[in-house]
């Protein structure tokens, strides 16, 4: 990816080439740190090293069995779908298996899409490292149930994927489902260029080499300086913004393809980094659509944002047809790509002009090397910024708190979290 930082230079918080310089020093010491970690494959430095440690083999052998698939389901939540669901809308042409995530167990919608699915021509992707997750679990047992409804034999359509132990994976054992391996050492949330994200790239017949080539690439060009490491930019930056006081960092590709991409980078980012009362806020906004919208609160509001802009150089374009309607005859002869150039460059003005601090983000296409690329560089720029905020990037206690809690609710087990459910204040009007 290309990173330009202009536009956070002297703004409101903002940074300064000098500050930029000093802090160069800490990131070299960060990079020492974070090259040791990928040697000794330590947990979580270990995605990393995904580009020259994915088996993309195995991945296309478990998924060769479904080469008649007219869908994809898979059946995760959070990492286990975000990444698969990035590759996935970033990349399907007309003549893919359509791909569908359930993410979430709100009971109406997955009964909707339970009900428009082809499940005899669906393929089911369950995917959990521990084989434990209460989502997961809970709408696999539901779509099993909805295929055995339907006639359809559901361990002729289904693949796992998950660690090596556990409920799925006693289950593929038994009924002798093709699976595949979460790799060990790398947490949900970096695992898109694992055999987590790229199955479903897979089936839908994407280049699987040409997405760890990208990621392979940004793996090379990490070093010790943010000045030549796009990553490292990145992550020094917001970084820095943050101790400024620019808490909340909006996501904003101007591309409809990489909308689902701002979903992924929110759950890197806040689930990395929100720690001992540090981290960045996440938000998403898409381009230029936003523009109407949420582009007012961070011109015009509170000064606690940055603003990272994101664009390929390279896309498919559509000329916009001559006119005579008056005052629109500026439009005939340009192109949609002009209007969302123009969209962008002004957005990115704007922002300057009022002192908003923003980072310009560019890849070359919503290709498979350059997402590759793209994934791998979010991530290395999150695992900096931790290092520099000496925060503990590869844990989520926060997010186990919740599951205890709802597990407990269910019975699945005492959890002291339950108990504080039950003490909740309420003050409700009606």
């Amino acid at each position: 990816m290309h990173v330009d930082l202009g536009s956070s230079l002297d703004a409101t918080p903002g940074v300064s080439r000098a500050s930029l310089e000093r802090l160069d020093e800490q990131v070299a010491a960060a990079h020492e740190r974070i090259a040791a970690g990928r040697d000794a494959h330590e947990h979580g430095y270990e995605a990393l090293n995904l580009p020259s440690t994915v088996d993309l083999d195995a991945i296309r052998t478990a998924v060769a069995p479904f080469d008649d698939a007219e869908a994809v389901l898979t059946v995760g939540i959070g990492g286990s779908a975000l990444g698969a669901a990035t590759f996935a809308d970033a990349l399907a042409g007309p003549d893919d298996p359509d791909a569908y995530f359930l993410d979430n167990v709100d009971p109406e919608h997955v009964s909707r899409l339970l009900d428009s699915l082809p499940l005899d021509r669906t393929v089911l992707n369950v995917v959990s490292r521990s084989g434990t997750t209460a989502e997961t679990l809970a709408n696999f047992l539901v779509v099993r149930e909805s295929m055995a409804d339907a006639g359809v034999d559901w361990t002729d359509r289904t693949f796992v994927t998950t660690g090596e132990s556990g409920n799925l994976r006693s289950l593929a054992e038994k009924h002798d489902l093709p699976s595949l391996s979460v790799p060990d050492g790398v947490p949900g949330r970096f695992s898109a260029l694992s055999t987590v994200g790229l199955a479903v790239a897979a089936i839908q017949g994407h280049d699987l080499d040409a997405i760890r080539a990208g990621s392979a690439d940004a793996a090379g060009g990490l070093s010790g300086s943010l000045f030549e490491t796009p990553a490292y930019a990145y992550g020094a930056t917001t970084y820095a913004l943050a101790g400024r006081g620019a808490v909340t960092n909006a996501m904003m590709p101007y591309a409809e393809r990489l909308e689902t991409f701002a979903e992924w980078f929110a759950q890197l980012w806040a689930e990395s980094l929100g720690k001992d009362g540090l981290g960045q806020t996440p938000a998403r906004a898409l381009g230029a659509t936003d523009q109407h919208s949420q582009l007012q609160l961070y011109r015009a509001g509170p000064r606690d944002k940055l603003v990272t802009l994101v664009r390929p150089r390279d896309y498919s374009d559509r000329a916009i047809p001559e006119t005579d309607l008056d005052g629109l005859s500026y439009l005939g002869g340009s192109s949609l790509g002009d209007l969302l150039d123009a969209e962008f460059e002004a957005t990115e003005a704007s922002l300057v002009e009022s002192g908003v601090p923003a980072i310009r983000v560019e890849i070359d296409a919503v290709d498979e090397r350059s997402l590759g690329s793209l994934l791998y560089e979010m991530e290395a720029a999150c695992v900096l910024y931790g290092e520099l905020a000496a925060v503990s990037t590869f844990t989520q206690p926060a997010v186990e708190w919740g599951k205890n809690a709802a597990r407990g609710l269910l019975g699945g087990g005492d959890f002291e979290e339950a108990e504080a459910v039950d003490q909740r204040t309420s003050l409700v009007v009606e």
